[in-house]
């Protein structure tokens, strides 16, 4: 009996200890900035109420500029601010520059935005450390893992509670989960849990957002016996602590930080590892709409530019000294970055300040971006050039820039002065050898025309000289049938445009594939046929409505174009199609001259923004670009930032917020069949989203007009203007080295006339094996840093080498951090290292020049 007595006394105790340790916990805070919204009594305000409610803490996400602002207009917060960021109740979370979305940028931008971030931070706060990324918005991409890690971050969080109007993350896992990078990195995570739901009745909230007693019982059933929410609340709120204070604090939670829960609270440990896919990136803008494509199709034009001046000013620095101005590198990144806030995309209407609207400051910072980028260009390519001097029979010279790290050969247009009379010129190398080209009348000047050879990331020289034999420059490589029909052939394909039906392409042999056949002349859709749902007249338009008048633009010996013209509804539209010499692209423009703003999209939306259900979208209804094709069993891959992701899903299709599915382009997705030996690559020039399902061919989105989110109406305001690109292929995206391709369409070729150039054609890093990318080569100070990205190659040992000389080389994180030096080794009197650069991986590399 004693027994009995004793062992119901343990069961007891046991069991209120169990109830006792289930405990719920939250995260509170603030988010936004001076852009973001950031009210200049705020700082102050968290101080006052840090020290009235000791229990309260906060963690951080705001614009590291704003802290300028702050101190500028508000020294007394500032100071009494800056003397607390050090005590554990406060967490900077966040401290990139502008608060990006990530998955729609490139992954070099987003590792400036950490960078750039943290060194503002750094002048404010030089002591504060960051342990664990968390966010209040759904910035997030699959390769994060190693970003954060080489920036020091310890931990991760995948939750966005209160603010999933753009999207959310799979709900995934319990207290916490070891989120696997692409490439392997591991970071321990705090994920949005299995047991998170959406919220009901709410189309921005999980119910982790106010720790609901639903939340947390459902995370006890699930077997978290410490389960945390979490709220970033936009700064200007005035509620201080979110669940209340004191002893009112909702369901008895406890304020902690990210770190702190981590650390002190949780298990700091788990056996579950979780392959995060980018299509566990559950979001979902305004794709289509005139005001997000413009803002997608100017950052992506800034990216490439700022890119490629930093890889020129390098050579330069490397070949003559050239060192462009730190102030105008430094604004050239900072106005990108600006340009790439998360606001300027899912609220490019909002007002940013009395003058003008997100999507206005977009343009605005991107044009001083390109400005910039151009000057540095241009600055650049003159430490080259020796004066005007002529030699002997040369006329002039030309010199083509390759910033891609890839052997190259395509068509380049060069300016020539307007001085210029001679029109039978042959182009010849360093070493003599005569080289092709043609002169041709262009916007009001003179054009030379031809195909270089250009070494991996380097350049090559060609002098012009008179041709004393003219060449008959005459081809012809476009015909037309009985029928008006557009025949285009070149070395590379044989291409059937039909008149009758909009222009549509009936037929596509690729002569470099075995004279693959890609098209299925049995289907109901046209490949390149434009079509939309137009809601105000509930009926389906397509450019196969109506004929098309197509005309010759170009025919040389290196491009064919074809003028495509014809009707969507009303509404003139032009396609313009051309192909290459040799080259395995065809590249597409598309212009839509809207006469008046019309309705595109499944249905009129009206102006609720709270409705679970979307008009936007469904992208089968919107105006799209479809290239239905004959691949069997195909399966999709798309890009995303450091990171290619096979997609999952049986269709892109969705109605509901509470539904979203991944179907975003950054740079480019590709169809490749079951047994990979055929593909077909499409390319974007801005991000936006594709279609694709088993029964419906892949399309791109071109055009959204209607109500969209907060009810605002995104009109169609001007001509649609878009470039994209089919890239027919065998073999699966990597050994079809689709990554590549997309890097040479984005960093085109750069030419340029001058006189006598200094120095010799060069290559300034070559890797042994093919699919290593250089992401960055730039000016650090006096040193050159190179960042090296595994974006198709094989993991193992790569051999890389450099064609200037070296005092050493060693290894860096991307915060700085020195990893080791490397053994520089001869080959073949070139200096050579080798690194182990796993599938997706980030490597950098800082080297001292002698």
């Amino acid at each position: 009996m004693m027994k009995m007595r004793i062992l119901t006394l343990l069961f007891l105790l046991l069991s209120s200890f169990t109830v006792y340790a289930q405990k719920p916990y939250f995260v509170d805070g603030y988010h936004g900035g001076v852009y973001g919204h950031y009210p200049m009594w705020v700082t102050q305000f968290m101080v006052d109420k840090l020290a009235a409610h000791p229990e309260w803490k906060l963690g951080l996400e705001i614009e590291p500029e704003t802290w300028d602002t702050v101190k500028r207009n508000e020294p007394t917060a500032y100071a009494q601010f800056s003397n607390i960021v050090r005590d554990k109740r406060i967490e900077f979370t966040n401290p990139t520059y502008a608060q990006p979305y990530c998955y729609n940028i490139s992954g070099e931008s987003i590792i400036r935005q950490f960078e750039y971030g943290m060194r503002k931070m750094r002048e404010h706060f030089p002591d504060v450390t960051y342990t664990t990324y968390a966010v209040e918005e759904p910035c997030f991409t699959s390769s994060l893992p190693q970003i954060l890690k080489q920036f020091g971050f310890k931990y991760a969080v995948l939750k966005c509670p209160n603010t999933c109007w753009g999207g959310y993350t799979t709900g995934y896992g319990g207290e916490l989960v070891n989120w696997i990078g692409p490439e392997g990195t591991s970071i321990l995570t705090v994920p949005r849990y299995a047991s998170e739901d959406l919220e009901e009745n709410s189309t921005w909230q999980t119910t982790a957002w106010n720790n609901s007693t639903a939340f947390i019982q459902a995370a006890y059933q699930q077997g978290i016996d410490n389960p945390v929410g979490m709220c970033y609340q936009d700064a200007g709120w005035k509620n201080g602590p979110w669940l209340g204070s004191g002893k009112h604090i909702k369901n008895n939670s406890t304020y902690v930080t990210w770190t702190g829960y981590i650390e002190d609270i949780s298990s700091r440990q788990t056996d579950d590892s979780w392959h995060f896919s980018q299509e566990d990136v559950l979001v979902n803008l305004m794709w289509g709409s005139q005001a997000l494509q413009r803002i997608a199709q100017d950052v992506r034009k800034s990216e490439n530019n700022r890119v490629m001046a930093e890889k020129i000013s390098a050579m330069a620095y490397l070949d003559n000294n050239y060192q462009p101005l730190a102030d105008d590198e430094d604004e050239a990144w900072r106005t990108l970055m600006m340009a790439q806030h998360h606001d300027s995309w899912i609220v490019p209407y909002n007002r940013l300040d009395q003058q003008q609207t997100w999507e206005q400051a977009v343009r605005s910072w991107t044009n001083t971006t390109d400005r910039l980028s151009e000057k540095i260009i241009q600055e650049a390519v003159s430490s080259y050039v020796k004066g005007t001097s002529k030699k002997g029979k040369d006329l002039g010279y030309v010199r083509i820039f390759n910033t891609v790290a890839a052997k190259r050969s395509a068509v380049v247009r060069v300016k020539l002065p307007a001085t210029w009379t001679q029109r039978d010129v042959t182009l010849h190398d360093r070493k003599g050898e005569e080289l092709a080209c043609v002169i041709e009348e262009k916007d009001n000047a003179l054009w030379i025309v031809f195909k270089p050879n250009v070494a991996t990331l380097g350049y090559v020289t060609y002098a012009l000289r008179k041709n004393s034999q003219p060449v008959n420059k005459k081809v012809q490589q476009v015909r037309f049938d009985a029928e008006g029909n557009c025949i285009i052939e070149n070395d590379m394909y044989k291409i059937t445009l039909d008149k009758s039906n909009g222009g549509v392409i009936t037929s596509l042999f690729a002569k470099h594939i075995d004279n693959r056949q890609f098209v299925d002349p049995y289907g109901p859709y046209g490949l390149g046929e434009i079509a939309g749902h137009f809601y105000e007249e509930g009926k389906f338009h397509s450019s196969k409505d109506n004929p098309a008048t197509i005309t010759v633009l170009e025919d040389n010996p290196f491009i064919v174009k074809v003028r495509v013209a014809g009707y969507i509804a009303s509404h003139p539209m032009v396609q313009v199609i051309t192909l290459e010499a040799g080259q395995r692209r065809i590249d597409f423009e598309l212009t839509v001259d809207w006469q008046r703003n019309v309705g595109i999209g499944e249905y009129k939306q009206e102006h609720d923004w709270t409705d679970n259900r979307r008009a936007y979208t469904d992208d089968r209804y919107k105006l799209k670009v479809m290239f239905p094709n004959n691949l069997q069993g195909a399966k999709l891959y798309k890009n995303a930032p450091f990171d290619v992701c096979e997609s999952r899903h049986e269709n892109t299709f969705f109605g509901n917020w509470d539904e979203i599915k991944h179907n975003v382009i950054l740079h480019w997705v590709d169809l490749v069949e079951e047994d990979q030996e055929y593909g077909l690559a499409l390319l974007s020039d801005h991000t936006t989203s594709y279609l694709h399902g088993s029964d419906y061919p892949l399309s791109l989105t071109a055009q959204y007009s209607g109500v969209g989110l907060w009810g605002v109406d995104y009109e169609i305001t001007e001509a649609l203007k878009m470039r994209y690109a089919l890239i027919p292929h065998a073999g699966r995206w990597d050994t079809a080295q689709i990554a590549t391709e997309s890097n040479c369409w984005n960093e085109p070729l750069l030419g340029v006339y001058g006189g006598d150039f200094v120095g010799e054609d060069r290559q300034f890093v070559a890797a042994g094996q093919a699919g290593i990318e250089v992401s960055a080569m730039k000016l650090d100070q006096e040193d050159l840093l190179l960042r090296l990205f595994n974006a198709e190659g094989v993991s193992g040992v790569h051999q890389i080498r450099l064609d200037f000389p070296v005092e050493g080389i060693e290894e860096v994180l991307l915060d700085g951090e020195k990893v080791g030096a490397l053994q520089v080794a001869d080959h073949m009197g070139k200096p050579t290292f080798s690194m182990d650069i796993p599938r997706f991986g980030i490597k950098t590399v800082r080297i001292k020049k002698k």
